[in-house]
């Protein structure tokens, strides 16, 4: 369905055109270009080894220089998720033989089984911003009148959820160590995902297992276990406001454009240049939702030559703050709101 006309001062393009020329600038930087990604995915590795043999190194004498590099190695981690997130778009490797492979053996460090983040990533690609398709890949967010429909319990259970402490602060580092082990209870179908988790448990118990013979089961516990930790923290938080700020855009399947979900329903994030190392330049993610293919490397390529969209959602990390509290989609106002607004729906 086309999107309503909006124009720019001075121009005659329809806010539907402006996206079909950025859809086609996209296409023109997919595809993996082999050497980058060689060179991402062994310096990333190389440093991350370094990182971990430093922490097994002065765990036991000097336990604050592993602290020191807890956080930086949680980065690395965040950085190997993208190679990971990048293979199962098929975009950082030519063919899907070495996309797969290089995906499964990064999943060992990301504790994120490759085939059922694949599988989920991919349909909430697919719908994203489509509130006739939502549960997998996403966060759960309800309309004000489907909150307002539920029992007291209901609502109560949707308060707690969507509270920060529990959706961020508890929700990641659970997602990550738990909840991705087993294939009950997940959205996707069990006979889709469960060799996916059950493989990565086993490789994760061989290798962890090994870790702890050499050096300690309080290794992983003290100086490891939080490394996933900071990772879960700070992906869930990248998560979370690539689509969770007040002007994203939802609609229904019947006014659902592929184009404007992807972009205006996504948010530019505007991170300082080391953060963006760390984060794999995800940050852009109106441009990934555009065009899932474009490798990591290519992203800032793509932004800083594409046409000007001034509608693009641009938000910088003070400003990502607010969205915390933003927790309902206000169908009227087509914009999301606090649980606050709701007094003001009452008092009208």
């Amino acid at each position: 369905m086309n999107i309503s006309i909006e124009k720019n001062k001075g121009t005659s393009e329809s806010l539907d055109d402006r996206l079909k020329k950025l859809a086609s600038h996209c296409q023109k930087f997919k595809g993996a270009i082999t050497r980058r990604s060689l060179f991402q995915l062994i310096s990333t590795l190389c440093l991350f080894i370094a990182s971990v043999t430093g922490m097994i190194a002065t765990y036991e004498n000097h336990y604050w220089i592993s602290a020191l590099l807890i956080i930086p190695t949680g980065g690395l981690v965040i950085r190997l998720f993208i190679f990971q997130h990048d293979c199962g778009h098929q975009s950082f490797f030519k063919t899907r033989k070495w996309n797969d492979r290089v995906g499964r053996f990064l999943s060992i460090f990301t504790f994120t089984p490759y085939g059922y983040w694949r599988e989920a990533h991919n349909t909430h690609h697919a719908n994203s911003g489509n509130l006739s398709k939502r549960g997998i890949g996403d966060i759960d967010t309800l309309t004000v009148r489907e909150y307002l429909a539920r029992t007291w319990s209901g609502k109560l259970a949707y308060r707690i959820y969507r509270h920060p402490i529990l959706l961020l602060v508890i929700g990641g580092p659970v997602m990550i160590l738990i909840l991705q082990r087993f294939p009950i209870g997940q959205p996707s179908p069990f006979r889709k995902i469960w060799k996916s988790m059950m493989a990565l448990n086993l490789a994760i118990c061989i290798v962890y297992g090994t870790v702890i013979y050499f050096t300690g089961f309080e290794f992983i516990l003290f100086a490891y276990l939080p490394v996933i930790c900071v990772s879960a923290w700070i992906g869930g938080w990248l998560f979370f406001i690539q689509h969770q700020f007040e002007n994203t855009v939802w609609d229904y399947k019947e006014n659902w454009n592929f184009n404007k979900s992807a972009v205006l329903g996504s948010s530019y994030f505007v991170l300082p240049k080391v953060f963006q190392w760390f984060s794999g330049n995800i940050g852009l993610h109106h441009l990934h939702h555009m065009c899932g293919v474009i490798p990591n490397y290519r992203l800032q390529e793509c932004h800083d030559t594409a046409p000007h969209m001034p509608e693009i959602r641009e938000i910088r990390f003070w400003q990502s703050l607010k969205c915390i509290r933003l927790t309902l989609w206000d169908e009227d106002l087509s914009r999301l709101v606090d649980f606050s607004h709701l007094r003001t729906l009452k008092a009208a």
